[in-house]
């Protein structure tokens, strides 16, 4: 197994933001836009978003969504943002691919919503002065970033106190399983953790398995996603797993982590 740090693109928020703005153009499921009833439907109160695959963020993870700041985290592609505005919240949009942001203006022109989109880095969020915000809504995401505990100190940094940060992330036991034995059904343990796209494989194998194109993927610890939410400051107060689609690996395990996270 390669451990070659030259193994990948050496910027990897450019060539992560390439990636997803072709992922839009291949119509990867998120990068859909919610549909006209979902909008309808938040706006009388009716509405729920996810923070990974399968399983909807409970709703008493939620303040009162009426008037507050909220900042939708390297989330782009007009789905949590727009319900979120729906139900009533100042929504900011933050995401580093321009055309994933693009899709949260599409549904805000669509259906008379009003949201701010941003382009970055979610490890810096210097765009947003200290506590601009009462929630924040982080998917799935931080796995395209090589160094997790910088987002989660921007996140406690940018949020009020008394705000609720709420993020999903990879379990880090889904990257050590060899990835073409696990389509076959056979979970072989492959790879050390922490593992990276960059440096866990050579280029040819990373390529040949993902393609040039593919976005970049990293592993972190549990210490990193938890233990790194704690020393930003936050206090956890809610935890919950979910399990990937249609993928060897559920049969066995959950795939996802859930986290509602204060700070106080």
């Amino acid at each position: 197994m390669s451990n070659r740090s030259s193994a990948g693109p050496t910027d990897v928020r450019a060539h992560n933001r390439d990636a997803w703005n072709r992922e839009v153009e291949r119509g990867n499921e998120w990068t859909l836009p919610v549909g006209r009833e979902a909008i309808a439907a938040a706006r009388q109160g009716e509405w729920e978003i996810y923070l990974t695959e399968t399983k909807p963020v409970p709703r008493d993870w939620f303040p009162e969504l009426e008037g507050i700041d909220v900042l939708c985290l390297a989330s782009g592609g007009g789905q949590q943002g727009p319900i979120l505005a729906a139900a009533g919240a100042r929504v900011t949009v933050f995401d580093n691919s321009p055309r994933q942001l693009a899709q949260d203006r599409f549904v805000a022109d669509r259906d008379g919503l009003t949201i701010a989109t941003v382009e970055g880095d979610m490890a810096d969020l210097s765009a947003f002065a200290d506590g601009s915000f009462s929630l924040i809504v982080h998917p799935v995401s931080n796995v395209f970033v090589p160094e997790v505990r910088p987002v989660w100190a921007e996140a406690y940094r940018v949020l009020r106190h008394g705000g609720a940060l709420l993020a999903g992330f990879v379990n880090p036991t889904d990257y050590v399983f060899d990835p073409e034995l696990a389509e076959k059904g056979v979970l072989r343990v492959k790879y050390a953790l922490p593992y990276s796209d960059v440096s866990s494989m050579s280029a040819e194998e990373r390529v040949r398995r993902f393609g040039q194109d593919a976005a970049l993927e990293f592993s972190h610890t549990l210490e990193e996603q938890i233990g790194g939410q704690l020393d930003a400051g936050f206090t956890l107060t809610g935890f919950y797993e979910d399990y990937r689609r249609d993928d060897p690996i559920a049969q066995y395990m959950p795939s996802y982590i859930a986290t509602r996270a204060v700070k106080v």
